[in-house]
């Protein structure tokens, strides 16, 4: 396929592998933020190539993972509302409430739909005057600024019927924790490259001279990753502390101007808790209070639902790096994709689901 094969060439792929093992003086622990990432690492095999020269460790870049429990069981208590249409996307459908999840509840009658776009929730509210129309604004920046579009749309046209259940968390803050960690052995990180195309990278620089380590913006094919990982152990082993941009044909320094702008119309920072990792100071977006009417959590009163999470799930752990799905007792018998304990077994972007549909089964049976 155009403008993706020549991301997968199978012979620049070795000529990477055998650059980075040739030029790594030792197996440089390195995360990588983004759960699209963390799914082409494991599905290539990357890591395995890898190994003894790059320890990969992964991130909570998985929006729909670090969803709080909390923010599910609202999400499902207003879908359960008959005046309500409740839109999501489809990775959304499976992910597991204290009790059930919007899949079960869509089967047990709740008027649950599985949409593409904000704008297609919005639609359906036109279409719909005589029912409220909710839709789960999930993610990192990457989504923000489409979320925010609907929601200035729906109040420049006055569309009384649709609101947002917001659950949008941003990476920088993440990243500062996980440095704040005394116990991290985190040495680089390869960032998002979706986040930065919307933000940019001027953050990461922050970061970088903060905690002495270097960044790589880097895309999500093989090579993008390969080469990302290549430039990060040159900084490693040249003691270089800066950040550098792999992914060009995306990613400028200052992001994209019009989304951003958009993006603080509608949202301002707030504190978010992490599903599995909890509390994180201004790492959450949620709405102005010019746009707090369009707020699903305020017009349904379900802010104050709280839920514990599973002692036996360790996906908190698994989302901060510290240990990997095939650590988890559970993984592959307790849990899976048919009967997830947490969320990183049935998102797109977790790593459960990534080891567990790229034949690291036989890792945790081992």
């Amino acid at each position: 396929m155009k403008y993706v094969d020549e991301y997968r060439d199978p012979r620049l792929a070795r000529e990477l592998v055998r650059y980075i093992r040739r030029r790594s003086t030792r197996p440089w622990p390195v995360m990588e933020i983004c759960g699209g990432q963390t799914h082409t690492l494991i599905r290539y095999g990357i890591d395995q190539l890898l190994e003894g020269a790059v320890t990969l460790i992964h991130g909570p870049g998985c929006p729909v993972c670090v969803t709080p429990l909390e923010k599910i069981d609202r999400a499902l208590a207003i879908a359960r509302r008959q005046e309500v249409i409740f839109t999501t996307f489809g990775d959304m459908m499976r992910v597991p409430g204290s009790e059930t999840d919007l899949l079960s509840a869509k089967a047990r009658g709740a008027d649950v739909r599985m949409v593409y776009s904000p704008l297609d929730a919005l639609e359906l509210a036109r279409k719909h005057p005589e029912r409220q129309v909710v839709f789960f604004a999930v993610g990192f920046e990457t989504t923000a600024p489409a979320n925010a579009m609907a929601v200035w749309m729906a109040h420049q046209e006055g569309v009384k019927n649709f609101s947002v259940l917001v659950s949008h968390v941003l990476v920088p803050p993440a990243i500062q924790a996980l440095m704040e960690d005394p116990e991290t052995e985190i040495k680089g990180f390869i960032a998002p490259g979706h986040v930065c195309t919307v933000m940019g990278y001027q953050e990461y620089e922050t970061l970088a001279q903060s905690y002495r380590i270097p960044f790589v913006v880097a895309g999500f094919e093989p090579l993008d990753l390969l080469q990302g990982l290549a430039m990060l152990v040159d900084l490693l082993e040249e003691g270089r502390v800066e950040v550098q941009n792999q992914y060009t044909r995306s990613v400028c320094r200052e992001g994209n101007p019009h989304a951003r702008a958009i993006v603080e119309e509608v949202f301002e920072v707030a504190d978010m808790t992490w599903r599995g990792i909890g509390p994180i100071p201004k790492s959450g977006l949620c709405l102005r209070e010019r746009y707090r009417t369009f707020d699903a959590e305020f017009r349904f009163e379900v802010a104050t639902i709280s839920r514990e999470e599973s002692s036996v799930c360790i996906a908190g752990e698994i989302l901060q790096g510290k240990k990997k799905p095939v650590d988890c007792p559970a993984f592959g018998r307790e849990c899976s994709p048919e009967h997830p304990l947490g969320a990183p077994m049935v998102s797109s972007e977790g790593a459960c689901a990534a080891y567990y549909a790229f034949r690291r089964l036989q890792e945790a049976e081992a």
